[in-house]
C-alpha cells in the first residue's frame, strides 16, 4: 500500500513460489524490482534469490528479515540479494533503499568495457577476460572487481567497498571482503600472471593504473 501511494505499481506473491512465478511469467520483463522476505512458505526467500541468480536474472532484490546478525545478512547477500533490511524497519528507510537500487539497475551509459592492464571487465556480460582467457565471475566478485577497476590507481577503503558491493558496513566483525579479493586473485592470476589487486595494509584495496 505504501509503495502504491508512492506511484509505484506493485505485484504481490503470497509466497516464494508465486514470487518466482511472476519472475518467470510473460510480463517478468517489466518488473523492475523484487522486495522479498525471508520466511516465506513453499520457497523462502533465500531460495528465491538464488533460483533468480542461477538463471542470470538481474533484477534487483531488496531481503526483508527479523534476523539481524551478520552472518544472516551475509547468507542474504551471498544468495544474490542487493540490498537487506531487518525488521522493524522505518518506512521512510524502506523507500529509500527502492529508490537506490532502481537507480542501480538504470542502463548503462557509455563504455561497456573497462581495462587495467591485459584485464578487461565487459560491464554487459559481467565476464572478465586476462589476455586471451575468459574468466568467469559470480556478482560479488563482478561488483568487487568493477568497484577496484573504475577508480584505477585509487585506494578503496575497507568502508567504502563494503558500503558499495554489501550496502553496509560490516567491516568491524567479518572477513567477506578479503575472502571475495582472494576469489578473485585465484581467478585472475590463475596462468600465473603478475597480481594486479593489492593490499593497502591498514586501509583497503588498489589496482593501479598500468598507464
Amino acid at each position: 500500500m505504501a509503495l502504491s501511494y508512492e506511484g509505484y505499481e506493485v505485484r504481490v506473491a503470497s509466497n516464494g513460489a508465486e514470487g518466482l512465478h511472476e519472475m518467470n511469467g510473460a510480463g517478468a520483463g517489466n518488473i523492475d524490482m523484487a522486495i522479498v522476505d525471508v520466511m516465506m512458505p513453499e520457497v523462502d526467500g533465500l531460495e528465491m534469490c538464488r533460483s533468480l541468480r542461477r538463471r542470470l536474472d538481474p533484477t534487483p532484490i531488496l531481503v526483508l528479515t527479523a534476523r539481524s546478525s551478520v552472518k544472516d545478512r551475509v547468507a542474504g547477500l551471498d544468495a544474490g540479494a542487493d540490498d537487506y533490511l531487518v525488521k522493524p524497519f522505518d518506512l521512510g528507510e524502506l523507500l529509500a533503499r527502492v529508490r537506490a537500487l532502481l537507480r542501480r539497475g538504470v542502463p548503462l551509459v557509455g563504455p561497456t568495457r573497462i581495462e587495467a592492464g591485459d584485464l578487461s571487465l565487459d560491464l554487459m556480460t559481467r565476464a572478465a577476460q586476462r589476455g586471451d582467457r575468459q574468466i568467469e565471475l559470480t556478482k560479488t566478485e563482478f561488483s568487487l572487481l568493477h568497484a577496484l577497476m573504475s577508480n584505477l590507481g585509487v585506494v578503496r577503503t575497507r568502508e567504502e567497498l563494503y558500503e558499495e558491493i554489501w550496502g553496509f558496513d560490516l567491516s568491524a566483525s567479518s572477513r567477506s571482503l578479503d575472502v571475495y579479493v582472494s576469489y578473485l586473485r585465484q581467478k585472475t592470476e590463475a596462468n600465473g600472471e603478475s597480481r594486479l589487486i593489492e593490499t593497502v595494509r591498514g586501509t583497503g584495496f588498489i589496482i593501479r593504473n598500468p598507464g
